[in-house]
Formats: C-alpha cells, sequence, structure tokens
C-alpha cells in the first residue's frame, strides 16, 4: 500500500520533531525554534546515516504535503481584521524593508552569483517571516531542500544576533514600547526570534511586536501568488526552448498546474477566524498543530539536505543574508524616524 510506504519518512520525521520540541522547551528564551532545530538535526543524521529507500517517499510526503497542510492551519490564527487595525502603524515601515528584501536582494544575489531561488527565499524569510515564508515559497517555485536549508540557515543565525543587540539598542536610542515593538516587528525574522525581543524590552513591546508581526505574516498571501506567476513563465519559457531544440515537449503549460492551491486554504481560514467567533483553544490548538507539522517538515528537509551540497556555495548566502537582514534593520529604523516614531 501507498500509505505504509510514507509511515517510515513520516515516523522519523516526526520523531526528530518531538525531539526538536523538547529541546526548545529547555531554552529559557525562544532564541532559537524548534523548526530550526528539527532541520539541523535532521542534517546531521543525514551526514552520519545516509538515508535510504525506505525513507525517501515519506520524507518527500513530508517536506511537500504535510508542508502546505501546516501552513493552512496557520491561517486560522490570524484574524486579519484585529491584525490589519494594529497593522495601520508598521505599514509604511513593512513596505519599505519589503520593497528592501525584495528590491536590493534581487540585485546583491546577482552580484554574489548566487541563484535566484535561494536568493529570493533569503529575502523572503528576512523580509516576510523567517521559516513559514520560506516554507511557503519553497513549495511555489519547487526549491532544492539545499536551498531551503541555506536560506534557513542565514535567516536563524542573524535572528540570534538580534534578539539579544535589539533590546540594548532599543534602550540606548530612548525608544518607546510601540517604537521598538514596530521596530523589532518589521526587523528580526522569525516569530520567536521577534518575541523574544519584544518582551526583552518590555512586556508592551512585546505585545506590539508580536502583533506586527503578525501583520507581516499576511505578506505571504500576495508575495506566494507573486512568485506562482513568475515560476510559470520561467517554465513555459523552459517548455519553448526544449520544444525549439527539438525536444517533444508541450508548450501549453497550464498555470493552474503550478498555482500555490494551499494559499486559498491559508485565506479562507484567515477570513472565517475574522468573520466567525473562533474558541480561543480551538485557535490555540489548532496553532500547535501547525506548529508541530512545520517542524516535521523542516526535519524532512533536514534529512534530505547534505552538507557538501551547502559547502559548495560557500560563504556567499550568509552574506547575503548579512546584508539584507542589516539593510532591513535600518531601512525600519530610518522610516521610524522619518514617521517622527522615533
Amino acid at each position: 500500500m501507498k500509505v505504509m510506504k510514507l509511515l517510515p519518512g513520516i515516523g522519523i520525521s516526526a520523531g526528530i520533531a518531538l525531539f526538536a520540541c523538547w529541546l526548545e522547551s529547555l531554552l529559557p528564551i525562544p532564541v532559537i525554534g524548534a523548526a530550526v532545530i528539527a532541520m539541523f538535526v535532521g542534517m546531521i543524521l543525514n551526514y552520519f546515516f545516509r538515508s535510504t529507500d525506505i525513507f525517501t517517499p515519506g520524507l518527500k510526503f513530508t517536506s511537500k504535503k504535510i508542508l502546505k497542510f501546516a501552513i493552512i492551519l496557520l491561517g486560522l490564527s490570524l484574524n486579519i481584521a484585529t491584525i490589519l487595525q494594529v497593522g495601520k502603524m508598521s505599514l509604511t515601515v513593512m513596505i519599505f524593508t519589503l520593497l528592501t528584501c525584495f528590491g536590493g536582494g534581487y540585485f546583491i544575489g546577482k552580484a554574489l552569483g548566487l541563484n535566484w531561488k535561494l536568493s529570493n527565499l533569503i529575502s523572503a524569510g528576512t523580509g516576510i517571516c523567517g521559516g513559514s515564508a520560506i516554507a511557503a515559497i519553497s513549495t511555489t517555485i519547487d526549491a532544492d531542500d539545499n536551498d531551503v536549508a541555506y536560506a534557513m540557515s542565514a535567516t536563524f543565525i542573524f535572528d540570534m544576533a538580534m534578539v539579544i543587540l535589539f533590546p540594548i539598542m532599543g534602550h540606548a536610542m530612548g525608544m518607546s514600547a510601540e517604537a521598538f515593538g514596530i521596530w523589532a516587528g518589521t526587523a528580526v525574522n522569525d516569530t520567536s526570534s521577534v518575541v523574544a525581543a519584544g518582551y526583552a524590552f518590555s512586556e508592551a513591546a512585546g505585545d506590539y511586536a508580536t502583533m506586527v508581526k503578525l501583520t507581516r505574516t499576511l505578506a505571504i498571501i500576495p508575495t506566494v501568488l507573486v512568485f506562482a506567476i513568475i515560476q510559470f513563465h520561467l517554465k513555459r519559457e523552459e517548455a519553448i526552448a526544449n520544444r525549439q531544440s527539438g525536444q517533444a515537449v508541450k508548450v501549453n503549460f497550464r498555470f493552474v498546474k503550478i498555482f500555490p492551491w494551499f494559499i486559498l486554504g491559508f485565506l479562507g481560514l484567515s477570513i472565517a477566524a475574522s468573520v466567525f467567533v473562533i474558541p480561543e483553544a480551538l485557535a490555540v490548538h489548532t496553532k500547535s498543530i501547525s506548529k508541530f507539522l512545520m517542524v516535521c517538515a523542516l526535519a524532512a528537509i533536514g534529512l534530505n539536505t547534505s552538507f557538501a551540497s551547502m559547502k559548495k556555495s560557500g560563504i556567499r548566502p550568509m552574506l547575503h543574508g548579512f546584508i539584507i537582514s542589516a539593510l532591513v534593520v535600518i531601512v525600519a529604523l530610518l522610516v521610524e524616524m522619518a514617521m517622527g516614531m522615533i
């Protein structure tokens, strides 16, 4: 049976995910999320114990299908109405930081000679919401697991530095809780790191940072759709080029084949959470399930990732991540100053 073939890969991914969640619970502050831990554990296991064919179907299913389902479930924890109300204060800052990530990231990636998928995954992780954005976009553009792992690593490393440095810099500049919350919510990458940095500054700053971060998460929707269109055109051009070279390839490549249907589920649950009264317990449990499934998916990606393959890219992806992260921090700060928040 096909289901039986999936179980070994799903089982080992879930086991690593449980171990990663346990390790995360031991940390005094959420500096590193379980998803990143699971990915690195998977990569280490891959290095010492080469995965066999028995795990391959389940790992592929977990890293693709289960990942999409996790993103869909995430929508139920996002009340669009509430988020947009809080997001009005940070919308201008977010627009500038997103333009910095994808606009500046394009030219920086070109200059460093990175492939467009890896470059944009790093930009998405930095500009939107760390691992969730990388995961959503990677499934849309059919990114290689090594690129996903490198993008996750690049955003994670600078998140750790931001968690420590942001509260120190915020107090040194005499920022208010609101100003710091908007700054951290728009400039720090992963949700766990935003929460850690925000509440390290103050309780109020942590609340602001969390809500601003959730607003950024909604940017997944238009971003994924844009990348779906880009991927469609690239696939179509590739099919045309292959036919012209004499290969028997159909050119009528349809957009519906590549459209990220899972994003409609994400949007549908977000709208449902905004229109209907969703019991808090249900929203909390759904978010926990979504988070765990995403940890499982990152574990599978780690198990499919080779350190040797990542090593070939050298330091350039990390340099890309550093430059983009630094630019976002500076741009967010300058925009807040121009708006009179600081």
